[in-house]
């Protein structure tokens, strides 16, 4: 008795939330560590069909770096990276096109539909998506990444197309206005996108927490002032400065609240939107 007490009380809070959220814009960008695991793919299939279900649009955007780190291995190509991003040859640029489109995003629409849900694999190149233009020189050594870029343009009509009969599923590579292939970071990726959409939500699953404090306490709620701070008196650090950096500009481009949560969370997606508490930090302008 307890335990269906326990569900009822869950659905209950939800009501509100999915009240609030039906109709609006949601951008979720998945890390590649997250689609490693088989249950983590399942049990992230299941809430974003939930979440399409009650009428949340959304739209996913996956990183997929562990899974292209295994395919050049197996080809006998070293992963290089400067800066946080991943030199990207005329070699290279095709087996991360590959990975990504063919590989890590057409796996979780198989997902998707094995749950009862719809999904369509994009890549920022169709129907225009995302242009984009190429980095020419990263980090303080001012090293040429190659074919990588970032993006400078969205065009939404093919996810306006799709409306709420699909849930688009699309890896992060674009293409400049002469048609240049390039790899994009998916972080900014999916930030310009949420911009683009108008998105009331961005929401980054990572393979942490969320930020923390200066006293290693998970950090609730965040706003963006407290969030420099915390940057420039050292608290946050490393991999996550970049992620609170892009939080930051999708804020203060007109998104209404940026989530980072712990993706190795089963079911943190719904956890994170549909209870008052949440998972992660929310982070708000």
């Amino acid at each position: 008795m307890q335990g269906t007490l326990e569900k009822a009380r869950v659905l209950a809070e939800a009501l509100p939330w999915i009240s609030r959220f039906r109709g609006k814009t949601v951008v979720v960008k998945v890390g590649g560590r997250a689609m490693d695991d088989a249950a983590l793919r399942r049990a992230l299939a299941e809430d974003l069909i939930l979440l399409s279900w009650v009428g949340i649009q959304l739209v996913v955007v996956h990183g997929g770096g562990p899974q292209v780190d295994a395919m050049l291995e197996r080809l006998g190509i070293r992963s290089r990276f400067a800066a946080g991003l991943r030199i990207t040859d005329a070699v290279t640029m095709p087996i991360v096109e590959m990975v990504l489109s063919g590989g890590v995003g057409k796996e979780l629409v198989r997902v998707i539909a094995e749950q009862g849900g719809r999904a369509v694999g994009l890549t920022g190149k169709d129907g225009g998506l995302a242009t984009a233009k190429k980095l020419d020189a990263v980090g303080p050594d001012g090293v040429d990444p190659g074919l990588v870029g970032d993006v400078v343009s969205v065009d939404a009509t093919i996810l306006r197309r799709l409306g709420g009969d699909f849930i688009p599923v699309i890896a992060p590579i674009a293409m400049t206005a002469d048609g240049m292939t390039l790899n994009v970071n998916a972080d900014p990726f999916a930030a310009r996108l949420a911009v683009a959409l108008d998105a009331e939500k961005l929401v980054l699953l990572t393979d942490v927490p969320g930020v923390k404090g200066p006293d290693g306490g998970l950090i609730a709620t965040l706003d963006a002032a407290r969030a420099r701070a915390l940057i420039a008196e050292g608290t946050v650090t490393g991999g996550m400065i970049p992620k609170v950096e892009n939080a930051l500009l999708a804020l203060e481009a007109g998104v209404r609240k940026v989530h980072i949560i712990d993706g190795r969370l089963e079911h943190a997606l719904l956890l994170e939107i549909f209870t008052d508490r949440g998972v992660g930090t929310e982070m708000t302008p």
